[in-house]
């Protein structure tokens, strides 16, 4: 088409698929193209699936929307979804060679649910095996690359999903967050990914669906557009226990107008975590920006004493939960940083497991304090900028050395033991031009309250615009 349509945002496409202006086999043909276009030096869009699409397409515009649309209905649109999630008849590895070969015959609830609202997926995002890791790499597909600078990392784990943003291929993606990974790449790739309490989006039916630290969630270029797609992803489904029924207010109402609470606090290290300076500063000065939104900004934060220990063994305890039969039969084709989380659950005692699960409940009660007395949290997203696309993680930050792959996560994974939604939105770029995200938390359950913020200082900075890039930035 003549216009450039992968420019314009997820609202403004809903907008010309629910007129007829464009139609959702068009919006699959734009897309189709900006991967074609893009994705040789990223390596974002691993998996196609626009047969499927144009199928599912040519049904929808036969049968037209529901006679009651919900507030979060997309008329067609095309999205991405992150390759731990399945699609029926769609490949998915979960990043791992165990799978490489795996067509699952039914979808996700979370595939099901957006599918139901109108969503069309064109194809799976890339991310590490299992999702294990913040560096989005792969024994199947390779390295993702940061579209900034396509030396660099590009976070995870949904870091194909952020870059699928940042280059265009989609105006919507799906991601999930256990200790960070909706919300690293978003820092990581300048766009927008929102973190929601457990239970607001249903996940799926596997043996972990009782734990909470893992949800799904929204990714977009920019706020109103993440309240969009959490419109079209919130739900509750029977077989999920912890899902929870649609808000009584749409998100969307949330950004049209947006806002900040009166009081925040500001916390560089959450009282546990060390920062790179240049890192600090950045989201230092997007912290003192809320006060010429109207807020009150105080140094502030939750105690958060034993984040690292607590965080530690619950994951090491779900990865036995999920994954200990893979290591019994297939432990050559799992990747090292894999094997030491199982190994490490598997030596855990049921006493260590129970101090844990003790330890994060006087967590929680702490944090409860802390938002009796503040609106919201700022925190950088990640205490460090994108490293170069070979290193697997930190291993040390400001000085502080680090004996494992999952630590210089900290500011995510504190917060996702607290079950607090949280949002990464971009707030700067360091002097070699990377990008910086700026985390804000809310209380639990208080995804509109994010959602009013986050849009308000996207409003008052031009960070958004800069997204989708008109050019990767390709070196060697």
């Amino acid at each position: 088409m003549a216009e450039e349509l992968w420019r314009l945002s997820a609202r403004e496409m809903v907008a010309r698929l629910k007129s007829g202006e464009v139609t959702p086999l068009e919006a699959i043909d734009v897309a189709a193209e900006r991967i074609a276009a893009s994705d040789g030096a990223v390596n974002a869009m691993v998996t196609l699936c626009l047969e499927r699409a144009r199928d599912r397409a040519r049904a929808l515009m036969e049968a037209g929307p529901p006679d009651d649309p919900g507030p979060g209905y997309l008329y067609g649109l095309p999205v991405s979804v992150k390759d731990l999630a399945e699609v029926a008849g769609v490949r998915c590895t979960y990043g791992s060679p165990i799978f490489a070969d795996h067509v699952p015959a039914e979808s996700s609830l979370m595939v099901q649910t957006l599918e139901r609202n109108g969503a069309i997926v064109v194809g799976k995002s890339n991310t590490p095996e299992f999702g294990a890791g913040a560096n989005t790499f792969n024994e199947v597909f390779g390295a993702t690359r940061n579209p900034w600078d396509t030396r660099m990392n590009c976070g995870g784990s949904s870091g194909g999903a952020a870059v699928n943003l940042a280059t265009g291929q989609v105006w919507l993606a799906t991601g999930s967050d256990m200790g960070g990974s909706l919300r690293i790449p978003a820092a990581y790739c300048s766009v927008v990914g929102l973190r929601p309490s457990p239970g607001r989006c249903a996940l799926g039916t596997g043996p972990g669906q009782f734990f909470n630290l893992g949800v799904c969630g929204p990714m977009a270029r920019d706020v109103p557009d993440v309240a969009l797609m959490l419109d079209a992803m919130v739900g509750r489904w029977q077989r999920d226990p912890l899902s929870l029924d649609p808000p009584a207010q749409p998100y969307q109402a949330a950004t049209a107008t947006p806002r900040v609470p009166a009081r925040v606090g500001w916390s560089p290290g959450l009282g546990i975590a060390p920062v790179e300076p240049e890192v600090e500063a950045i989201c230092a000065a997007a912290a003192r920006s809320f006060a010429a939104l109207g807020a009150e900004v105080e140094d502030a934060t939750p105690d958060l004493t034993g984040a690292q220990e607590i965080f530690q063994a619950l994951r090491a305890e779900l990865f036995v939960l999920g994954r200990e039969p893979l290591l019994e039969k297939h432990r050559d084709q799992l990747k090292p940083e894999v094997i030491w989380n199982i190994e490490k659950g598997q030596q855990m005692t049921v006493g260590q497991t129970a101090a844990a699960h003790r330890a994060r409940a006087a967590l929680y009660q702490r944090t409860c304090d802390f938002f009796e007395d503040y609106d919201l949290l700022l925190t950088p997203t990640v205490m460090a900028a994108p490293r170069e696309v070979e290193v697997r993680y930190l291993e040390e930050v400001a000085g502080v050395r680090f004996d494992n792959y999952v630590d210089w996560l900290m500011h995510t994974y504190a917060i996702t033991l607290t079950t607090c939604p949280a949002i990464s939105v971009p707030c700067g770029f360091t002097a070699a031009g990377l990008p910086v995200g700026l985390q804000i938390v809310g209380p639990l359950h208080g995804e509109a309250q994010v959602l009013a913020a986050a849009a308000a200082f996207e409003a008052a900075h031009d960070f958004a615009a800069r997204v989708p890039m008109d050019a990767i930035v390709r070196h060697g």
